[in-house]
């Protein structure tokens, strides 16, 4: 129970945008597992609210199915991506001061993705594209403070670094989004 306090807990500090919290993800190896198990809860919570999306749209058993999968899958394949282009940004392009490792990136990263798992209210009607794109710009946010921290950047030049695969994991999830069938999408027919 005092793990998931933990969590929770850090999860908080990490949607607030807390730049001591990055500073200790970044020096912290055991904290790999949180950030790991905070991308798979962001995706998880991604996946059930499309399948919920995908009932409500009254298309049959399957299209929630593929909500679930492709909701889960897309998210942690965008969380994925992102870290992976920032972390080639952060140590090639725009290399920093400081020399990064994957992991320390993926840790802080991965805190960065804690608003995320109020994707699982995706399913609200008509509000469903925007809960993404609002979770994403403030994913997005949380992340430069996170690889500003990691590579010791400037705020723009940490912006700069996280847009690139920001944009990939936004594009992926509201693709995936507006595949699922649904009377109450952006633009109900």
């Amino acid at each position: 129970m005092e793990i998931w306090k933990k969590l929770l807990n850090r999860m908080i500090r990490a949607s607030r945008m807390d730049s001591s919290l990055y500073e200790e993800m970044e020096t912290d190896d055991e904290a790999l597992g949180h950030a790991v198990m905070i991308a798979l809860l962001a995706s998880a919570a991604t996946g059930i609210g499309m399948a919920i999306a995908g009932l409500i749209g009254g298309a049959g058993l399957l299209w929630p199915v593929w909500g679930l999968l492709s909701g889960f899958l897309a998210s942690l394949a965008g969380w994925f991506a992102w870290v992976l282009i920032t972390y080639f940004l952060g140590t090639t392009f725009l290399k920093g001061p400081e020399k990064v490792s994957l992991a320390e990136l993926g840790r802080t990263l991965g805190f960065a993705n804690s608003p995320g798992t109020l994707r699982l209210l995706v399913f609200i009607p008509l509000l469903g594209w925007l809960i993404i794109l609002l979770t994403g710009i403030w994913t997005l946010a949380s992340g430069v403070i996170a690889v500003k921290q990691s590579l010791d950047f400037s705020t723009g030049k940490a912006a700069v670094t996280c847009f690139p695969g920001w944009l990939i994991y936004m594009a992926v999830l509201l693709l995936v989004y507006l595949w699922l069938p649904s009377p109450f999408k952006m633009f109900p027919g």
